[in-house]
């Protein structure tokens, strides 16, 4: 087989159709000044045929078209030197180094003129839809997460706050009533009650008979309160706490006699010592309760809940950043979000560590409020932190320098 010659390999010609060797065609092409002239498919190529050209010709000759379409759609005006050199590339036969090189010059002033816009940011919008479609599945499975355990953690917390005072205030009143009606052991004989004040009711002198009724009648209204409230709880831990009345909660008398006060009164006394047996059940079980939730969701709303908030921060900042490159054809898929939400994640951990955070001397911000904000902005989040470090490096600066002064 014959050695075959480099030159003629570089410029691998066209096939010449038989019959056609000299076809008028080709002479009027070569001919034609204007500089799609050596674009018609019917000339003589000078370089490797299609197929044989460097792997990046082809990627970089599909960019140069991206940005060129981006540009006519956009209404920005592109050079006819620089839009010549992109077609002359597409339809010729042929691909030599100086007309890869040319595409290459014509890339280059199209990524200039078109920039931020990019041609891998024009491709990956195209396809943009798999990632919003991910971003959004996350939101959705952290908000399935993070509802329920949100309102639960929010009802949980003002029912125990509800049924704290009303303990409180039935202490005081059980207090009272004791106190009241029940006088102390050294008292001996004591005197006749006064016509104001019932014999019957039991009730020592100069005591209103209509003022220990009502706190009476208070007592027992505080009590079926926190027995109401004990129960919502006792829900929300899955009844982990035994009801001390559940034998008879399907008996709406037997549950009345229970908790309202017996009528006629004509024994406070007899009456207050009930309502505070009663109380005492109801307290233990509301305690109890208390205690479980406490437990439970105080250990969900410190540690869980922060960092769920944190990555929904990230969602939504993911989501907000890929609307605006979207409408920008900018957005470029980067493997930096994946490092994002982690980062979120410890940055809302972290946030757990905090009761509270103040903003200004006139508003605060609960860790939950925090932890969002924290996975919005991770880069705000750590310079806080880097904040508190320089003020406690500062601190332990100044009091190693004034023991060392004393010391001398």
């Amino acid at each position: 087989m014959a050695q075959s010659d480099p030159q003629v390999l570089r410029a691998f010609p066209e096939p010449i159709v038989p019959g056609s060797e000299t076809s008028p065609h080709v002479t009027a092409a070569a001919a034609t000044p204007h500089p799609l002239a050596a674009v018609d498919p019917g000339a003589k190529a000078t370089g490797a045929p299609r197929g044989a050209e460097p792997a990046y010709f082809e990627e970089a000759l599909q960019d140069a078209e991206r940005l060129l379409t981006y540009a006519a759609i956009a209404g920005v005006e592109v050079p006819d030197d620089v839009r010549d050199e992109v077609l002359r590339a597409r339809v010729a036969g042929g691909v030599t180094a100086d007309q890869a090189a040319r595409l290459l010059v014509a890339l280059t002033k199209l990524a200039a003129r078109l920039k931020p816009v990019s041609a891998e940011s024009l491709k990956a919008c195209g396809a943009g839809r798999h990632a919003v479609h991910s971003y959004w599945k996350w939101a959705i499975g952290l908000a399935v997460i993070i509802v329920p355990f949100s309102i639960a953690s929010f009802v949980t917390a003002s029912v125990s706050e509800a049924i704290r005072k009303d303990i409180v205030v039935a202490n005081e009143l059980a207090v009272k009533l004791t106190s009241q009606l029940q006088p102390p052991p050294t008292a001996s004989n004591p005197s006749s009650p006064t016509s104001g004040a019932p014999a019957a009711a039991g009730l020592p002198p100069g005591l209103p008979f209509v003022d220990v009724a009502t706190e009476l009648q208070q007592f027992a209204a505080i009590i079926r309160a926190v027995d109401g409230r004990a129960r919502q709880l006792n829900f929300f831990v899955l009844r982990s706490e035994s009801d001390p009345f559940a034998g008879i909660r399907t008996n709406p008398q037997a549950i009345h006699d229970k908790f309202e006060v017996k009528l006629p009164l004509t024994d406070l006394t007899t009456a207050a010592n009930e309502r505070i047996a009663v109380y005492q059940d109801v307290r233990y079980f509301g305690q109890r309760t208390l205690d479980d939730v406490s437990f439970f969701y105080g250990a969900i709303s410190t540690c869980l809940l922060p960092v769920l908030y944190a990555l929904l921060g990230t969602c939504a900042y993911l989501l907000r950043s890929f609307e605006q490159q979207m409408k920008a054809r900018t957005f470029i898929p980067s493997t930096a979000n994946s490092a994002r939400f982690l980062i979120a994640g410890i940055g809302g951990a972290v946030v757990g560590l905090f009761n509270n955070v103040t903003i200004t001397q006139g508003a605060s911000i609960p860790p939950l409020g925090i932890a969002f904000l924290v996975g919005y902005a991770v880069d705000v989040f750590f310079s806080f932190l880097e904040g508190l470090l320089d003020v406690f490096t500062k601190t332990k600066s100044g009091s190693e320098a004034l023991s060392t002064r004393h010391s001398r």
